[in-house]
């Protein structure tokens, strides 16, 4: 029980470790300039084409769910006739 509890140690030391084994480069300045850059175009949209679909997606799925959403209001306000 020991040797597999001092085992499960070495290996959990080796896994975690505080040196990064990859090295990436800092793309924080390159997006600050990006973002802080005073063109007219809204912060939300520019990230680029992506931010621009994930905007209308967002967009009209809101829509959508509005105008579902009062639907199902009037549904529940008018009740059926029974026959």
């Amino acid at each position: 029980m020991l040797r597999n509890l001092l085992a499960l140690r070495q290996v959990t030391q080796r896994t975690i470790s505080t040196t990064s084994r990859r090295h990436f480069e800092n793309k924080v300045p390159e997006k600050q300039k990006l973002f802080q850059e005073d063109n007219g175009i809204p912060v939300h949209l520019k990230g680029g084409a992506s931010d621009a679909l994930l905007y209308r997606l967002t967009m009209s799925l809101t829509l959508g769910g509005t105008v579902y959403a009062i639907y199902q209001l009037a549904m529940a306000s008018f009740p059926k006739k029974q026959n």
